[in-house]
């Protein structure tokens, strides 16, 4: 991933504006491609290639703020506004949101290719974190019930004894079923698999909802390639309706 080219994805009615930010980046050995509005990027595909997101705030169909919030979660690369208008709650309002800048014209070229470059990284760093959650999440689905709820007791830190005790099984028993919650979780000491626990914190729930948790989790780390990007609100219709800039 790290030796393929990254691409800048433009999101601007400024036919103007977007021909001096192609310019520039082309010049600095990027890819570029170019939408007018919300609706031509959202059936657009996107590829494996670090990306990040050059949005503008005022678009015909959608305000770039609320692109910004229906994207979130969505697997879009990290987004730079761009702009010739812009306030205060404006700003704060992207920034908030995770915006990596908010710049306003006349651009600072400097500043905004240093921006770009982070939003690779970044964008490189979250994919990297999802392909990873997806992979403890599969390992994860193969533990039996007994070995979820044996996986929840190691990690909390009781002895052996105790978590035997709490779920009324023999102490060997118990061991028994922690190597073997070791052994499909990969995890080659006590401190590795706490630290897998806290990276499924957030998306596990109680241990008998494991099924559905994983269902939509999975689900939302599906490969990036050819992925369709998609913002509640705009119809089909109207998505396909959008003309190539």
């Amino acid at each position: 991933m790290q030796s393929e080219k990254p691409v800048v994805h433009i999101v601007s009615n400024d036919s103007r504006g977007t021909k001096k930010l192609n310019q520039f980046f082309v010049s600095r050995g990027l890819d570029v491609v170019a939408f007018r509005t919300a609706a031509e990027y959202i059936v657009a595909k996107r590829d494996n290639r670090p990306a990040c997101l050059i949005l503008d705030l005022i678009l015909p169909d959608l305000d770039g703020l609320e692109i910004q919030r229906r994207l979130t979660g969505s697997g879009a690369p990290p987004i730079v506004f761009v702009t010739a208008r812009g306030d205060a709650v404006s700003v704060a309002r992207a920034m908030k949101n995770g915006a990596i800048d908010f710049l306003i014209e006349p651009i600072d070229y400097i500043q905004l290719i240093a921006d770009v470059e982070l939003a690779f990284r970044e964008d490189l760093r979250k994919r990297k974190e999802l392909v990873e959650t997806k992979s403890l999440l599969v390992r994860w689905q193969t533990l039996t019930p007994r070995e979820t709820q044996v996986f929840h007791h190691t990690v909390a830190g009781l002895l052996n004894k105790q978590a035997a005790d709490e779920l009324g099984v023999a102490e060997n028993t118990y061991q028994v079923h922690r190597g073997r919650v070791m052994r499909k979780m990969k995890a080659g000491s006590l401190a590795e698999l706490v630290r897998m626990s806290t990276k499924l914190e957030p998306i596990l729930q109680r241990p008998h909802e494991k099924d559905s948790v994983l269902s939509t989790e999975i689900a939302s780390v599906e490969p990036v390639h050819e992925r369709a990007y998609t913002l509640a609100g705009i119809t089909t219709r109207q998505a396909m309706a959008a003309r190539p800039y």
